[in-house]
């Protein structure tokens, strides 16, 4: 049974790191065969082969997505249903049983509820939730492992970027790239990931918040700035990089262009040259993790173009308080984005 006394943390200084929550979920698949019905277990260590797939190959993906309370004292969470499809299509993707859609929020609402506790006042974060798939079964050669494991946990997270909302500093990467056609950059697989992390690390030793990707054919194309989906706005006009195999279609991102679109703006998802980004009006990216964060600055190369001013931007500004309204029920939900825990 969950744990109804309240955890011990400062919400105002929650930082986005990993907190350890009570209880987890937890099930089984053999490769050719049906999910067993998971269970929910206290949190704990995994046991796992050390010729796992995932350990060897990186057979394996992640999703992300938050629970928060809602202005009327509920339990939320936000389009779920898109995480669980993305999930099956990375599957596929990567040869792993996809978990049914079903499964995948039974999940995900059971692993909220008993560590409910955990989920942070309206307005000082989020219970950031965490489903993993990958092969725990042991496999010498490259090929799918023959035992699948699928887990959601927990942990209460502060915001993605410190200053929230408040403008960043971003740099264009000339060296690295994120993905190349043809290969995993749409899935979330979890060997996308590390390869990220010393561009990111040298970027913020510059001082920058975040490192900027081009497309890696013609070294012009802006695709993802780190983990987030990359938008701008020139004369009134949205554009955001097209899903072209080489880029996360992003939850977010596409609520963005929903919730734009429905508003009047013109959005458009196309190439997006990073010439034309430099010279935007506004710049901001958006993700489950930093929601919409808008971008003060960009370097590329010899050159620096601020955006409005270093300011946050008014389409910017609407767009995530418009966004965080409806996540946070502050707003009429007219689009059917959100799902009640409790």
């Amino acid at each position: 049974m969950p744990d109804d006394t309240e955890p011990e943390i400062d919400w105002d200084s929650l930082t986005f790191s990993f907190t350890q929550t009570d209880r987890m979920y937890m099930a089984k698949c053999e490769i050719g065969g049906e999910w067993e019905k998971g269970a929910m277990k206290d949190f704990e260590d995994l046991v796992i082969s050390p010729a796992a797939g995932v350990l060897n190959y990186g057979q394996g993906l992640f999703e992300g997505l938050k629970a928060q309370r809602a202005s009327d004292g509920s339990i939320v969470l936000f389009r779920p249903q898109q995480n669980a499809r993305r999930a099956q299509e990375g599957a596929r993707r990567l040869g792993m049983p996809p978990v049914p859609e079903e499964m995948f929020l039974d999940a995900v609402i059971s692993t909220v509820r008993e560590n409910s506790r955990w989920v942070p006042p309206m307005g000082k974060g989020a219970l950031y939730i965490r489903p993993l798939l990958m092969g725990s079964g042991p496999i010498l050669g490259v090929a799918p492992a023959p035992e699948y494991t699928f887990l959601v946990f927990t942990s209460p997270v502060g915001p993605y970027f410190k200053g929230g909302i408040t403008p960043t500093s971003l740099r264009v990467s000339d060296k690295f790239h994120r993905a190349a056609p043809g290969g995993s950059g749409g899935v979330k697989a979890i060997g996308n990931y590390a390869p990220g992390m010393i561009p990111s690390k040298m970027a913020k030793k510059e001082g920058y918040s975040e490192i900027i990707y081009l497309d890696a054919v013609n070294h012009r194309y802006i695709e993802e700035v780190g983990a987030a989906n990359f938008f701008c706005v020139k004369d009134g006009v949205v554009s955001t990089p097209a899903l072209t195999g080489t880029i996360l279609p992003g939850v977010t991102r596409s609520s963005i262009i929903e919730l734009a679109s429905s508003r009047g703006y013109e959005v458009r998802e196309e190439k997006v040259d990073v010439e034309y980004a430099m010279e935007a009006d506004e710049c901001f990216c958006v993700g489950t993790a930093a929601v919409v964060s808008s971008i003060g600055k960009i370097e590329y190369g010899d050159k620096v173009s601020e955006f409005n001013g270093g300011e946050v931007g008014p389409v910017t500004r609407q767009l995530y308080e418009e966004l965080t309204a409806i996540q946070q029920r502050r707003a009429p939900d007219e689009f059917g984005w959100i799902t009640e825990v409790e």
